[in-house]
């Protein structure tokens, strides 16, 4: 697993020992730049389940200007710590619950949703973005699953966008409308 492009472009990740955390295929994670490159530099992201970070850290290396990273698994916290050492960058790592936090953490630019897949969170992370409103007007989500979850709707300002598929996972983004 390495950095596919930016200031840390070609670096190795550390990666879990045990298979606690599924990190992103590389193919998956190479789809999902593709589907943002040109919304990351300058934007505050959300690695929510961070697992090893490479999602924010990709950001990171890409420009954006700030990335909170959030598990709850405190081996994967110290993964994090160690893979932002490797890449030279620094980010705001957290040990916590994803509900909790999400109640008090102010807003988003880009969010990263990638929960344990049978974990049963989806619906409630999605309720709870979409009630305590952390995305920023014309702020994007991307939440990633099994390719046969069926991903809920969300009520306006939000909007579910495309998914895509590839093998066994499903990307889905989900959008802010600006008041405008």
């Amino acid at each position: 697993m390495r950095v596919i492009t930016g200031t840390a472009r070609g670096r190795k990740l550390k990666t879990p020992e045990n298979y606690d955390i599924r990190p992103t295929t590389d193919n998956v994670k190479e789809a999902v730049f593709n589907i943002l490159q040109f919304d990351i530099e300058g934007r505050r992201v959300l690695d929510l389940f961070a697992g090893t970070g490479q999602l924010g850290i990709e950001c990171l290396s890409r420009g954006a200007s700030e990335a909170v990273f959030l598990d709850r698994d405190r081996a994967a916290v110290q993964i994090v710590k160690d893979n932002l050492k490797t890449c030279g960058l620094k980010g705001t790592v957290l040990c916590q619950d994803s509900l909790s936090y999400l109640k008090s953490c102010g807003r988003f630019d880009l969010i990263f949703v990638d929960p344990p897949y049978d974990s049963g969170l989806y619906d409630e992370v999605l309720r709870t973005i979409n009630s305590v409103d952390i995305l920023s007007e014309g702020g994007i989500m991307i939440v990633e699953a099994r390719r046969t979850a069926n991903l809920p709707e969300m009520t306006a300002p939000y909007r579910k966008g495309k998914e895509y598929c590839y093998g066994k996972v499903k990307i889905c983004t989900y959008f802010r409308e600006s008041s405008v």
